[in-house]
Parts: C-alpha cells; sequence; structure tokens
C-alpha cells in the first residue's frame, strides 16, 4: 500500500484526507478532516483573500501538515478552488501554502473542479444502469457534471456558491422574500449567461 494525502481548500471550507491506496487502486481513509475557515470571505465584493480568511486558512494547513507528517504521506497534492481563482491577492496565498506545507498548490479552474467532484463521487456510489448528474454547491460556486460510470461526458463550473450569494443578497434571518427574490434573479442571471 502506498500513502497520500489531498487537500482541498474551498472558499468556505478545507478538508484533508490521508489515505492508503492498496493494490486495485481503491482508497482507505487513514485521517478524514474539514474545517470551515472562510477563505472566500468578502472576496466578491474586495476581489481580494482578506488577511483574517488567510490566518484561519494557515492555522488549519499547519495542523494538517503535521497530521500528513505524523502518518507518514508519500505524495501530497493540494488544491485551491473559487475563493483563490477570484483573488487579485492569490499569490499571497500561494506563498502562505508553500511555506507551511512545503509544496504549492494548485489553483484549479472551475472544469478541473467539476472533473474532479464527479472523479470522486463516481469512485464511492454504486454503479447506475445509465448516467448521472452530480451537482456540487459550494462556497463560491457550483458545478454541473453529467457522466457514464467514471467518465465525464460534459461539466460546467458557475460562479453560484452558498458564501457567494449569503453575502451579496442576505442581511436577515430569516430572510426577507426581497432578499431571496434578489438572489433567484441573480443565480438566473449567472446560469443563462
Amino acid at each position: 500500500m502506498r500513502r497520500v494525502a489531498g487537500i482541498d481548500c474551498g472558499t468556505n471550507s478545507i478538508r484533508l484526507l490521508i489515505a492508503d491506496i492498496d493494490g486495485d487502486g481503491r482508497l482507505h481513509d487513514v485521517v478524514r478532516r474539514m474545517e470551515v475557515v472562510r477563505l472566500g470571505e468578502g472576496v466578491d465584493d474586495t476581489g481580494r483573500l482578506s488577511a483574517a480568511a488567510l490566518e484561519r486558512t494557515r492555522a488549519a494547513l499547519a495542523d494538517y501538515t503535521a497530521r500528513i507528517r505524523e502518518h507518514g504521506a508519500e505524495a501530497v497534492r493540494m488544491v485551491a478552488t473559487s475563493a483563490t481563482r477570484d483573488a487579485a491577492n492569490a499569490h499571497e496565498f500561494t506563498a502562505m501554502v508553500t511555506s507551511v506545507l512545503g509544496a504549492a498548490p494548485e489553483v484549479i479552474s472551475g472544469d478541473e473542479e467539476a472533473r474532479l467532484s464527479f472523479t470522486g463521487a463516481a469512485a464511492t456510489l454504486p454503479e447506475p444502469a445509465g448516467q448521472r448528474l452530480l451537482v456540487d454547491i459550494g462556497g463560491g460556486s457550483t458545478e454541473f457534471v453529467r457522466g457514464s460510470g467514471s467518465e465525464v461526458l460534459a461539466a460546467i463550473s458557475v460562479d453560484v456558491g452558498c458564501v457567494r450569494m449569503t453575502e451579496r443578497h442576505l442581511r436577515s434571518d430569516p430572510p426577507a422574500v426581497s432578499e431571496v427574490d434578489a438572489a433567484a434573479a441573480d443565480i438566473r442571471a449567472i446560469v443563462d449567461a
């Protein structure tokens, strides 16, 4: 068996998976963690990752790095998604990750994010008779992926996520009807574009 680690840093949360890969290519979880760090807080409005969000992410990543070393992972891959794609100061994030983890993150496209989401889901779900549609709702974007088996047939990523829409439109709890209507109109405009 080979031990590997993967880190997914999204707009809202950062996830760690340390797993053993057996001879058949199946993963066996060793450590699975998720921390809400809200890296994308304010990015839709300012176009920048805030110092506070970078610090929350750094603290979680330092913990993950210690766990990766403790468990002896041979290889590590870290990807970053919507908030980092959108941020003018993504280089600050990359420098921070490189100094903490010892490797640079891959800032992946929405298309790659969609494909990776589908691959991960397809590996854990029973094989359907036909095609399936995966919808991955994140903090900054949502991916729609159609596939058959483990093959991606079509994929699209749209800038509609729970953090992005909440920050743009929702001011009260519960949201006012006018806030929900504004969010729905914004989503329709983004999807129709």
